[in-house]
């Protein structure tokens, strides 16, 4: 699934309209606590967190995630949408829950974050 696919399927609202959309999403995972993120973060992850600060766009950058997405209308700070676009982040606003995102993502056949171990 492309970050173009997920959008589409979430109807997620696409706030950083320049960053890629052809990157493959690899996996989904949901988590606001940015050190077990970054523990168990994959590249082409699909992030879902409420957390809107800068700290999200660096650890996503790092883990070179697919795509950061925000649930519930939370907005995101002007500051760091523009870093993520500055980082090539794509950044998708939803009305849905983290619940019914992480849903439709696994219907959709995308997996969650392999376990280690």
């Amino acid at each position: 699934m492309t970050v173009k696919e997920l959008i589409e399927l979430t109807g997620a609202k696409d706030m950083t309209p320049d960053a890629p959309k052809d990157t493959e999403v690899t996996c989904g995972y949901t988590c606001d606590l940015l050190s077990w993120v970054m523990a168990h973060g994959k590249a082409g992850m699909a992030w879902i967190t409420v957390q809107t600060h800068m700290n999200v766009i660096a650890v996503a950058s790092l883990m070179e995630m697919a795509a950061v997405i925000i649930p519930e209308d939370i907005e995101m700070e002007e500051a760091t949408l523009a870093k993520a676009k500055d980082e090539d982040i794509c950044v998708l606003q939803s009305s849905k829950t983290a619940y019914e995102l992480c849903a439709l993502m696994a219907q959709a056949g995308l997996p969650g974050t392999p376990r280690e171990g």
